[in-house]
Protein backbone atom coordinates (compact mmCIF):
# COMPACT_ATOMS: atom_id res chain seq x y z
CA UNK A 1 0.00 0.00 0.00
CA UNK A 2 1.19 3.65 -0.87
CA UNK A 3 0.51 6.46 0.49
CA UNK A 4 0.42 9.99 -2.26
CA UNK A 5 2.68 12.90 -1.17
CA UNK A 6 1.79 16.35 -2.32
CA UNK A 7 3.41 19.72 -2.79
CA UNK A 8 2.53 22.35 -0.01
CA UNK A 9 0.54 23.51 -3.26
CA UNK A 10 -1.51 20.41 -3.53
CA UNK A 11 0.62 19.14 -6.52
CA UNK A 12 1.23 15.71 -6.45
CA UNK A 13 4.71 14.83 -5.81
CA UNK A 14 5.18 11.39 -5.70
CA UNK A 15 4.48 7.85 -3.36
CA UNK A 16 6.03 6.45 -0.13
CA UNK A 17 5.43 3.81 1.93
CA UNK A 18 3.40 3.47 4.89
CA UNK A 19 6.61 3.29 6.69
CA UNK A 20 8.27 6.46 5.25
CA UNK A 21 4.86 8.25 5.80
CA UNK A 22 4.70 7.83 9.51
CA UNK A 23 8.68 9.13 9.44
CA UNK A 24 7.52 12.19 7.66
CA UNK A 25 4.62 12.47 10.16
CA UNK A 26 7.14 11.70 12.75
CA UNK A 27 9.38 14.60 11.93
CA UNK A 28 6.52 16.57 11.24
CA UNK A 29 7.52 17.59 7.55
CA UNK A 30 3.77 16.58 6.34
CA UNK A 31 0.23 16.29 7.69
CA UNK A 32 -2.36 14.16 6.52
CA UNK A 33 -4.67 15.31 4.17
CA UNK A 34 -6.53 11.79 4.03
CA UNK A 35 -6.82 8.97 6.23
CA UNK A 36 -7.89 5.23 6.24
CA UNK A 37 -11.24 5.35 8.24
CA UNK A 38 -10.04 5.66 11.94
CA UNK A 39 -7.06 3.15 11.68
CA UNK A 40 -4.29 4.64 13.71
CA UNK A 41 -0.58 3.71 13.90
CA UNK A 42 0.19 4.89 16.95
CA UNK A 43 -0.82 8.28 17.61
CA UNK A 44 -1.51 8.82 13.44
CA UNK A 45 -3.50 8.01 11.67
CA UNK A 46 -3.03 5.63 8.67
CA UNK A 47 -2.53 8.15 5.97
CA UNK A 48 -3.73 7.84 2.29
CA UNK A 49 -2.74 11.43 1.18
CA UNK A 50 0.44 13.26 3.05
CA UNK A 51 1.01 17.10 2.10
CA UNK A 52 4.44 18.60 2.85
CA UNK A 53 4.21 21.26 5.53
CA UNK A 54 7.29 23.49 3.48
CA UNK A 55 6.47 24.21 -0.84
CA UNK A 56 9.10 21.83 -2.20
CA UNK A 57 10.60 23.36 -5.72
CA UNK A 58 10.38 21.00 -8.50
CA UNK A 59 12.74 22.15 -11.61
CA UNK A 60 11.80 19.47 -12.96
CA UNK A 61 8.24 19.84 -13.47
CA UNK A 62 8.66 22.54 -15.77
CA UNK A 63 11.56 20.97 -17.97
CA UNK A 64 10.90 20.95 -21.31
CA UNK A 65 9.85 18.09 -23.12
CA UNK A 66 8.12 15.34 -22.63
CA UNK A 67 7.93 12.81 -20.13
CA UNK A 68 10.22 9.74 -20.39
CA UNK A 69 8.81 6.90 -22.04
CA UNK A 70 8.91 3.65 -20.13
CA UNK A 71 6.82 0.11 -20.59
CA UNK A 72 6.15 0.60 -16.74
CA UNK A 73 4.92 4.02 -17.48
CA UNK A 74 2.60 2.93 -20.07
CA UNK A 75 1.01 -0.04 -17.79
CA UNK A 76 0.68 3.06 -14.99
CA UNK A 77 -0.80 5.23 -17.35
CA UNK A 78 -3.19 2.80 -18.34
CA UNK A 79 -3.82 1.75 -14.91
CA UNK A 80 -2.61 -1.72 -15.96
CA UNK A 81 -5.91 -2.18 -18.06
CA UNK A 82 -5.70 -3.62 -21.78
CA UNK A 83 -6.46 -1.78 -23.94
CA UNK A 84 -7.92 -4.53 -26.30
CA UNK A 85 -10.06 -6.18 -23.76
CA UNK A 86 -10.61 -4.05 -20.90
CA UNK A 87 -9.72 -6.05 -18.30
CA UNK A 88 -7.10 -5.13 -15.30
CA UNK A 89 -3.57 -6.67 -15.18
CA UNK A 90 -2.56 -6.18 -17.79
CA UNK A 91 1.11 -7.42 -17.84
CA UNK A 92 2.74 -6.16 -21.15
CA UNK A 93 2.91 -3.41 -23.27
CA UNK A 94 2.27 -3.70 -27.03
CA UNK A 95 3.30 -1.52 -29.90
CA UNK A 96 -0.25 -0.31 -31.58
CA UNK A 97 1.33 0.01 -35.06
CA UNK A 98 4.11 -2.79 -35.04
CA UNK A 99 7.60 -2.00 -34.75
CA UNK A 100 8.39 -3.97 -37.39
CA UNK A 101 5.98 -2.58 -39.94
CA UNK A 102 7.15 1.14 -38.77
CA UNK A 103 6.03 1.72 -35.85
CA UNK A 104 7.82 3.64 -32.58
CA UNK A 105 8.87 3.32 -29.53
CA UNK A 106 6.64 6.55 -27.91
CA UNK A 107 4.19 6.97 -25.97
CA UNK A 108 1.73 7.48 -28.49
CA UNK A 109 2.05 4.27 -30.18
CA UNK A 110 1.98 2.20 -26.68
CA UNK A 111 -0.79 0.73 -24.91
CA UNK A 112 -1.17 -1.60 -21.83
CA UNK A 113 -2.32 -5.36 -22.98
CA UNK A 114 -2.24 -9.05 -21.57
CA UNK A 115 0.50 -11.24 -22.64
CA UNK A 116 -2.21 -13.26 -24.43
CA UNK A 117 -3.97 -10.51 -26.14
CA UNK A 118 -0.54 -9.11 -27.37
CA UNK A 119 0.24 -12.35 -28.56
CA UNK A 120 -3.47 -12.66 -30.44
CA UNK A 121 -3.00 -9.72 -32.07
CA UNK A 122 0.80 -10.17 -33.28
CA UNK A 123 2.35 -8.33 -35.80
CA UNK A 124 -0.87 -6.53 -37.01
CA UNK A 125 -2.43 -3.19 -36.49
CA UNK A 126 -5.47 -3.23 -34.00
CA UNK A 127 -8.02 -3.33 -37.31
CA UNK A 128 -6.25 -6.26 -39.28
CA UNK A 129 -6.35 -7.94 -36.35
CA UNK A 130 -10.08 -6.99 -35.36
CA UNK A 131 -9.24 -5.83 -32.12
CA UNK A 132 -10.15 -2.23 -31.66
CA UNK A 133 -8.49 -0.11 -28.86
CA UNK A 134 -10.72 1.26 -26.28
CA UNK A 135 -9.38 3.85 -25.91
CA UNK A 136 -6.44 6.22 -27.95
CA UNK A 137 -2.88 6.46 -26.57
CA UNK A 138 -1.85 9.57 -25.26
CA UNK A 139 1.13 11.29 -23.64
CA UNK A 140 0.49 11.76 -19.46
CA UNK A 141 1.30 14.40 -17.41
CA UNK A 142 4.01 13.66 -14.54
CA UNK A 143 0.44 13.66 -11.91
CA UNK A 144 -1.05 11.00 -13.95
CA UNK A 145 2.35 8.84 -13.17
CA UNK A 146 2.32 9.20 -9.84
CA UNK A 147 -0.81 8.43 -8.79
CA UNK A 148 -1.02 5.01 -7.60
CA UNK A 149 -3.38 2.15 -9.08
Amino acid sequence: MSVIVLNASYEPLHTVSIQHAIRMLVREVAVVEEAHGERTIGPFPVPRVLRLVRYVVTHWRYAAGRMKYSKHGVLRRDKFRCAYCGLENADTMDHVQPRSRGGRTEWLNAVAAHASCNERKGNRTPSEANMPLLWQPWVPTRAELVIDR
